[in-house]
């Protein structure tokens, strides 16, 4: 397939049925990470939190098995680079973390709790997408471009630790993917499947079926939508991306961009991308679980502090979302799936934001 024009309706469509997947699932299986982490904090139930890192798992194999069939190549992402911009990873992660404790949901939970009818959710993805825009290119932008992203640490190799362990023990990549994506996925999923409790059939589906979409995505976007050679420029491309690079799930620049798309919809030089997709697909297969189980409920504020609490929320989720390089689904699960060291320090970043923000939430209500 070298035709473009069909090379980036395949994306989008393809990135769209993947969307109408997670959310369908998503819903059905009540995935989501700050529930996950709210879980662990106020009653000591890891079950939702092994649902994510089963999906962790399963993307980081699927990821390590696209690379070495040569399907793919990791650092044609944003995740892997030699540029490791840590401070961005870490205060991006903690307040994206801090946002969604707020905003009652991250990103993907955001949009799938629109599908449900939940018009708080509502109002946190038009805020979240304000201030993500503003962060991309407007004044939080200047800000981000000024203060943060130049601090950072140039390492000798791509960020994935097995080129950084490739480069540090003069080992072929390869093998270096091999061990460091085994024994990962390895730990993780003794982890997981360690306590009986878990295994039950939504928590299994949560889990295994998002990682897999996270797979799809890579796939979809940096095998079928790549050309190493585009008829017109001559040059290598990635169709239908937002960053003319390989993409999977991620749920944050994507609301940013669909905000711009419907707001300059007569701009012929704006088109649904892989990321714009997506995020309508999660919101149309939510909604289709909601009806199916006959769960669809409109919601609203239950009073003023509810509401500013969302949109604090939703503002710091589009803040850190675009200053730490993603959100739960963005950096922890396709991000770590490169084995990124920034997708790591972002992950652990959001944990620590959305902990802090309960711990202060609890304390406030003399917990």
């Amino acid at each position: 397939m070298t035709d473009p024009a069909l090379i980036a309706k395949t994306v989008v469509w393809g990135a769209f049925a993947l969307g109408l997947i997670f959310g369908f699932v998503g819903n059905k299986t009540r995935f989501c990470t700050m529930g996950a982490v709210s879980d662990i904090v106020s009653i000591g139930d890891w079950n939702r939190m092994r649902m994510w890192l089963l999906a962790m798992a399963v993307a980081i194999l699927g990821a390590a098995g696209l690379q070495g069939a040569g399907l793919i190549d990791v650092s044609k992402s944003i995740y892997a680079t030699p540029n490791l911009i840590w401070l961005s990873n870490i205060v991006g992660g903690f307040l994206f973390g801090a946002g969604m404790t707020l905003a009652s949901g991250c990103g993907s939970k955001t949009l799938i709790r629109v599908g449900t009818g939940n018009l708080k959710s509502l109002v946190v993805l038009i805020v979240a997408a304000i201030a993500a825009y503003m962060t991309l290119r407007g004044v939080f932008g200047v800000f981000r471009v000024w203060a943060i992203d130049p601090v950072a640490l140039k390492l000798p190799a791509n960020q994935d630790l097995p080129s950084l362990a490739a480069n540090a023990f003069g080992s072929a990549r390869g093998l270096m993917l091999a061990i460091v994506s085994l024994g990962a996925a390895g730990a993780l999923l003794v982890f997981v499947f360690m306590k009986r409790e878990f295994l039950s059939f939504d928590n299994v589906l949560g889990g295994a079926v998002t990682g897999l979409i996270i797979i799809g995505g890579w796939y979809l976007s940096g095998h079928l939508g790549y050309l190493p050679e585009d008829p017109n420029t001559l040059e290598a491309k990635f169709y239908a991306t937002n960053s003319g690079r390989m993409e999977s799930l991620s749920f944050v620049a994507p609301q940013a961009y669909l905000l711009e798309l419907l707001m300059f919809w007569s701009d012929t030089s704006r088109a649904v991308t892989f990321g714009i997709a997506t995020a309508l697909g999660t919101i149309v297969g939510s909604l289709a679980w909601a009806l199916w189980s006959r769960s669809f409920l409109l919601e609203s504020f239950r009073d003023a502090e509810d509401l500013i609490n969302h949109l604090v929320g939703g503002t710091l989720m589009g803040f850190g979302g675009i200053l730490g390089l993603g959100c739960t689904i963005g950096q922890g699960i396709s991000g770590v799936s490169t084995l990124a060291l920034g997708s790591m320090l972002a992950l652990l970043s959001i944990i620590a934001g959305s902990v802090t923000a309960m711990k202060v939430q609890y304390w406030r209500l003399g917990g």
